[in-house]
């Protein structure tokens, strides 16, 4: 096991990856930016290194800074968490080449999967169910071709894409050529890639996503499924599990679907397969994420199982202590993301200091933060602040607790989003269980 662990992150995913490592007796390193210096990870930490001033690709993105603190510390093993670097093939390889743990999967595995259309052909010869589409589109022509035998509406999407970016809608052919020419150029900016391919539109849909646990002797748990629909401009905004759409029969089928999916790349680490679900019970493979999601809380608190504790035991060598009949799925969690953000002002990012803060407490309630009273949020970075997570008996029992926990909320000093979700939980499509990706699309929000 390693003795210490540098997290190459912020917020409250690097306060999370700080108590698990105190949890297991692991010495912690955070590294921070001159904007995050008064933050709470880095004073929970063992130890804390300034890696450059506030923009990301100057500090939280500046690998050769990172890996200097980690050897300068004598760290073993490098946390990513999720965003940032979590995702960076580079960076793991450089962490290697450092003889520095990457507590993830491979810079080559990373690589494979980060390519969606090299992961979409892998999935497909697995045999798992992807979406109707076609290979990278070289040429205008060739473009027209898949378009007419795909059908519109089709998307055309970035083969590095992520976060919704690289992502356009072509309802008509003659939308076709603009479309691939923005998403392209998008994703060339954002990814330095802007190879694209096109793939079927499919609505409506539900957005499930698969938790995986895989080691390195060969051992694989599905950690069943986390329902994650209720979304503005592909960012997600509340989650649950087990989904209140799926199943036994289609559960089974995904769970065997994302196990083929993770044996098919001899994959390692904690990662998630994520499925659309139309309306008629067919599931379509869409992409692996290589790192732990936000909403894993929601996972932990139906399974028992706490998954960054679990991503380190594997990055260390590991062995899974549990097999596939020994995950059962108790009750129903929910999370909601806050944000800093304005709804009622198109969701104009916030920032400022934290004047008064109130967490909601009870039994099942967990808020994961990096905020305490009197902390500055900056304007420079994401703009989560915390995850709200609760968890009850049944779907009903944990919508009246969020309720209640986002009644019982307080945040004074920015704008947030605890309003809109809300509404959302009262609304009676959510409430039973029947909604879409377009669910807040369609009401304007």
């Amino acid at each position: 096991m390693f003795s210490k662990i540098l997290i190459a992150n912020r917020g409250e995913i690097a306060v999370r990856i700080i108590r698990a490592c105190k949890e297991m007796g692991i010495l912690s390193v955070a590294v921070f930016s001159e904007a995050d210096r008064d933050s709470l990870h880095v004073s929970l930490a063992d130890e804390s290194i300034c890696i450059g001033p506030a923009p990301v690709k100057d500090s939280y993105l500046n690998m050769s800074a990172i890996l200097s603190a980690a050897i300068t510390t004598g760290a073993q093993a490098i946390h990513p968490g999720y965003g940032l670097l979590s995702e960076n093939a580079v960076f793991a390889g450089l962490c290697e080449k450092c003889n520095i743990a990457f507590i993830g999967p491979s810079a080559e595995l990373i690589n494979r999967m980060g390519d969606k259309d090299a992961a979409r052909r892998t999935m497909q010869a697995a045999g798992v169910p992807v979406v109707p589409g076609c290979d990278l589109i070289e040429n205008p022509e060739q473009a027209k071709r898949e378009a007419d035998r795909i059908g519109c509406p089709l998307l055309v999407k970035a083969r590095a894409g992520g976060g919704g970016r690289g992502i356009r809608m072509v309802n008509a052919p003659e939308e076709l050529e603009q479309a691939i020419a923005t998403a392209s150029a998008e994703a060339q900016s954002a990814f330095g890639d802007g190879a694209v391919y096109l793939e079927k539109y499919l609505s409506p849909v539900k957005h499930i996503e698969m938790q995986i646990l895989c080691d390195q002797y060969g051992g694989i748990v599905c950690l069943g499924e986390r329902e994650c629909s209720i979304q503005r401009k592909r960012q997600k905004l509340i989650e649950e599990s087990p989904s209140p759409a799926v199943d036994a029969k289609t559960r089974k089928g995904m769970e065997e679907a994302a196990v083929k999916a993770a044996r098919a790349v001899k994959y390692v680490s904690a990662g998630t397969i994520e499925f659309l679900l139309d309306s008629e019970g067919h599931f379509y493979f869409m992409e692996m994420n290589t790192r732990l999601q936000v909403e894993h809380p929601v996972t932990e608190l139906v399974t028992g199982i706490d998954l960054v504790k679990w991503q380190i035991r594997i990055a260390s060598g590991a062995k899974l202590t549990f097999t596939q009949e020994d995950v059962h799925i108790e009750g129903s969690a929910i999370e909601c993301r806050i944000n800093a953000e304005n709804p009622k002002a198109n969701f104009r990012p916030s920032c400022g200091k934290i004047s008064f803060l109130h967490v909601p407490g009870g039994p099942w309630v967990r808020f994961d933060t990096a905020l305490y009273h009197g902390y500055t949020v900056p304007p420079f970075y994401d703009s989560l602040i915390g995850k709200l997570i609760v968890h009850a008996k049944t779907r009903e029992e944990a919508i009246r607790k969020m309720q209640a926990a986002l009644c019982e909320l307080v945040i004074d000093g920015v704008d947030h989003n605890a309003e809109l979700q809300m509404d959302i939980l009262c609304d009676e499509q959510f409430r039973a269980g029947d909604y879409h990706t377009d669910f807040i699309e369609k009401r304007g929000i």
